[in-house]
């Protein structure tokens, strides 16, 4: 968004028009040749519909939301799950200011640093809509910022910006702008605890490799893996999997030896959990399919001890009796049975299926290809490899 743009979303008649015209056709909006600056009331129409379920604050206060940065920032309900809290945080890489918004109900004042200066000045317009008063927002760089003198915080928060000058995703730390790898003097001299949010790839044991004392906490929402967290405050290693609205397992880091009584304590340092007993399709009443929370975080088969057999991190838990308080999915199994295509194809084709899979060589599209099976409701199937067998569950 240009600063003339930000200029005229500000002018009275303009605001005006994007409260008259919410929830219209964004088209028929910037078709129509009443409305002021129609191509920019239609924008915003168009997002603040968007916004009312990532970003209802935003949305109920009218707030200004550039596209390129509304795509790239977090939603309300992950930015609120934050697990710092003091006096004072400063926020590296603010953008339009989510992440900023939830820090601001849980610190006194917040310094929120923002480079591009349109940007700046359109997220500081926004918290003043949506009456928030404890952020300054501060047009500069990291890397300037960090430069001062006197600098204390409680906490660093970041969320470095992922995508390349040619738009590419970047993972690697130091390939992220800032990068906090290069900044981490001048972090540490500025606060002793870093937050740092990371794409919802990036690895768990990169995350406690290069942060060796921290807390690694993968974040899902709805099943989807929204980010992975590093806490860098000296409370791990430890690892953590929240599946927002569904609870929250954690473990000590691998190597890490035992962990504290509220924590599922490791076998022996870098070792997992003992194996299951050999798999008896028999005996098997219920499917555990766990949240992708507690795949991420390699801590499936930790928090389903006890509770149900499961081969793999990445796969299915098997229970003979229903299970309770497990994050994820639970369903009644009908029968267990070898995966057998050319019967299953014979029995099953045109039939409209809900397929899920782990631990299985085929996508799903595949699976269905091969199998001459459709999208619906008519059955539900379960594909997964244990050992070296693969099976078909079905599924009531």
């Amino acid at each position: 968004m240009t600063a003339e743009e930000y200029e005229l979303l500000c002018l009275p008649e303009v605001r005006e028009a994007i409260h008259a015209f919410r929830g219209c056709d964004p088209l028929r909006v910037a078709m129509d040749r009443r409305v002021p600056h129609a191509r920019l009331v239609a924008t915003q129409v168009k997002y603040l519909a968007r916004a009312a379920e990532k970003l209802p604050t935003y949305a109920a206060a009218e707030c200004i939301l550039p596209p390129r940065a509304f795509e790239q920032a977090s939603s309300e309900a992950c930015a609120a799950h934050k697990r710092i809290c003091g006096d004072t945080v400063l926020d590296l890489t603010c953008g339009l200011g989510v992440d900023a918004l939830a820090l601001s109900r849980r610190f006194r004042r917040v310094v929120a640093l923002e480079r591009n200066p349109v940007l700046a000045r359109i997220t500081a317009e926004n918290f003043s809509r949506m009456g928030v008063a404890n952020i300054e927002v501060v047009n500069t760089s990291a890397e300037e910022y960090l430069r001062r003198e006197g600098l204390h915080f409680d906490w660093i928060y970041a969320d470095p910006d992922r995508r390349s000058e040619k738009g590419l995703k970047q993972l690697r730390l130091e390939a992220c702008s800032p990068d906090i790898l290069a900044l981490r003097p001048l972090i540490r001299r500025a606060a002793e605890r870093l937050c740092l949010k990371n794409s919802p790839l990036f690895d768990v044991d990169e995350a406690l490799r290069l942060f060796p004392r921290s807390s690694v906490e993968v974040v899902s929402l709805g099943d989807e893996c929204k980010e992975v967290m590093i806490y860098d405050d000296a409370s791990g290693p430890r690892l953590i999997a929240t599946a927002l609205g569904r609870g929250s397992f954690e473990a000590a880091g691998e190597g890490a030896g035992e962990a504290s009584a509220d924590v599922a304590p490791e076998v022996a340092p870098g070792a997992g959990p003992p194996a299951p007993p050999v798999f008896d399709p028999t005996r098997y009443r219920w499917l555990v399919i766990p949240d992708v929370a507690l795949r991420k975080a390699r801590l499936t088969r930790r928090h389903l001890r006890g509770v149900a057999d499961c081969w793999s991190d990445n796969g299915f838990g098997f229970a003979a009796e229903e299970p309770h308080g497990v994050i994820g999915r639970v369903l009644p199994i009908a029968s267990i049975e070898p995966y057998d295509p050319r019967r299953l194809k014979r029995e099953l084709h045109g039939c409209g299926v809900e397929v899920l899979k782990r631990d299985f060589p085929l996508a799903v599209e595949e699976l269905m290809r091969r199998l001459g099976l459709h999208a619906g409701a008519d059955r539900r199937l379960a594909f997964t490899k244990i050992g070296n067998d693969f099976w078909v569950i079905r599924l009531k």
